[in-house]
């Protein structure tokens, strides 16, 4: 009990406007990923100890970073376990979250989490990221899945164009960590670039970086 009270004030104490069925949600994450962990391994079992950390609020850097507007759609491509898509979806209840993933017992473990917990606004493609068609989204999001040259030529016929005034355009926003000068010029974008130890102070968000490449 402890335990998951620590958890969670780690998020809150950057996040104070969570209601009480978000933060169920948040504390019913551990339980539910711990179990799932025992039958599928969809993360490193060093990393269950800091799921918190190292997974939510890690996640969470994207709403600390960008206003999802109700009604918009999320693309999440390579989405693992469900990172950064789950989190996002319990912080934003009135966007819709399509969370993709070639491997398909990942998929299964979204699926199950999403509706353990009640995700309403949570949808699931077992698919190449490659081989999305027919879909279009406001904003792509991605965590560490592949280099970023990868990522945009995928993520690209997959958003919606631009509209005029639009503040936020609509684009590809990836967590991403280390030296990426090689990666950036490889890719031929020119990213926004934020630090995540800007918005996180804990030791292990330095040189975590937040790349947001506008269509």
């Amino acid at each position: 009990m402890e335990e998951a009270k620590k958890n969670l004030e780690l998020i809150t104490q950057y996040f104070g406007d969570f209601n009480e069925k978000q933060l169920q949600q948040l504390a019913a994450l551990e339980g539910l990923y711990t179990e799932w962990n025992e039958k599928i391994n969809v993360i490193s079992r060093k990393d269950m100890d800091m799921l918190y950390e190292k997974h939510v609020l890690h996640s969470l850097a994207i709403a600390a970073a960008f206003e999802f507007q109700p009604g918009m759609h999320i693309g999440d491509l390579g989405t693992g376990g469900g990172f950064p898509g789950i989190p996002l979806a319990i912080f934003f209840p009135e966007v819709k979250f399509h969370l993709v993933d070639s491997i398909g017992k990942k998929i299964k473990v979204v699926q199950a989490v999403a509706e353990a917990i009640g995700l309403q606004n949570v949808t699931v493609q077992h698919s190449r990221m490659e081989e999305l068609k027919n879909r279009k989204f406001d904003f792509i999001v991605s965590r560490a899945v592949a280099p970023l040259k990868e990522l945009w030529t995928w993520s690209k016929p997959l958003l919606k164009k631009a509209q005029p005034h639009q503040e936020q355009k609509p684009g590809l926003i990836c967590l991403k960590g280390g030296d990426l000068t090689v990666e950036i010029a490889e890719s031929g974008c020119k990213p926004r670039i934020m630090e995540v130890h800007e918005i996180f102070r804990e030791e292990y968000f330095k040189e975590k970086y937040l790349l947001y490449v506008p269509v």
